[in-house]
């Protein structure tokens, strides 16, 4: 089964005290690209979490934002140390004093010096466990989500490549009077140049077979249906990943290149490139596959 890169997922756990929301989202890139940012109640948590988004999310560029709201404000508020405020004000109006400045604003100036407002942000194990069991639920809705997207990709996936398949039998249709005609025209070519009469026949057929051999599509038409067939199999394998698929997409393009190069032919070239448009699109596709 195949799994979009691309993907969004949220999820939630509170208790009396607290709720944790989780929000998950993903764009495509080759490797893990995590943006996870936490509360410093829960920042002891980010080193397995990111474990965690390397086992479960794999590869993307992956955005975590995590909120939590307090259902008792007073469970997050800040605290103030009363005797270090009067240390610190008693202090600015002494030497305001000795320098003849102003005290209008020596309150707000002994507030903002260290130490003297507190945060209770303090690492939680109990939140900690909240977060988790909310990060799960949201990777569980992310992946949902993957497999949702996934399903619509494979279904496309499958139909472009089927599509090559019967480009290919219209070439087949082509192909039948290909070398007849080659053979008609090289000879006419050579009893207009140097008179029939003049032509060694054996010589001839011998060029002829080496001429026409080169120009033979029977390999990489076996070729070409053979990965074709590969790639849809492995589409459908319970291990599919798109760096698999890609790779099977390289030489389904190889065989693509080569059947249009020794082709000789308008009809079969015209189809070799919508089997190109085609295979385009499947690559393109394939970037946002997991």
């Amino acid at each position: 089964m195949i799994k979009s890169m691309t993907g969004y997922g949220i999820g939630s756990q509170e208790t009396e005290k607290v709720k944790y929301s989780v929000e998950i989202k993903s764009l495509n890139s080759k490797f893990l690209e995590l943006n996870l940012r936490l509360p410093k109640a829960v920042s002891d948590k980010e080193l397995f979490l990111r474990g965690e988004c390397g086992k479960l999310i794999e590869r993307g560029k992956v955005n975590i934002t995590t909120n939590v709201e307090y259902k008792d404000q007073t469970a997050k508020a800040s605290g103030i140390n009363a005797e270090l405020l009067k240390k610190y004000y008693v202090q600015l109006q002494d030497i305001a004093l000795e320098l003849g400045g102003s005290q209008n604003s020596l309150f707000q100036l002994a507030l903002n010096m260290p130490e003297v407002v507190s945060s209770n942000e303090e690492i939680n194990e109990e939140e900690g466990e909240i977060l988790l069991d909310a990060f799960y639920d949201a990777v569980k809705s992310f992946n949902k989500f993957r497999e949702d997207e996934g399903a619509i990709l494979k279904q496309d996936l499958q139909t472009r490549v089927e599509m090559i398949l019967s480009f290919m039998s219209d070439v087949e249709a082509v192909e039948g009077d290909r070398i007849p005609l080659i053979r008609e025209r090289i000879s006419q070519y050579m009893d207009q140049t140097v008179g029939k009469e003049n032509v060694d026949m054996n010589r001839f057929e011998q060029e002829l077979i080496y001429y026409i051999d080169k120009l033979d599509i029977t390999e990489e038409k076996v070729r070409l249906r053979s990965h074709c067939h590969y790639f849809i199999k492995a589409l459908n394998a319970s291990d599919s990943n798109g760096k698999k698929l890609g790779f099977i997409s390289q030489e389904m393009g190889r065989e693509i290149n080569t059947l249009g190069s020794k082709a000789n032919n308008a009809e079969i070239q015209q189809i070799v490139v919508r089997m190109k448009e085609e295979l385009e699109k499947i690559k393109e596709q394939l970037l946002n596959v997991l």
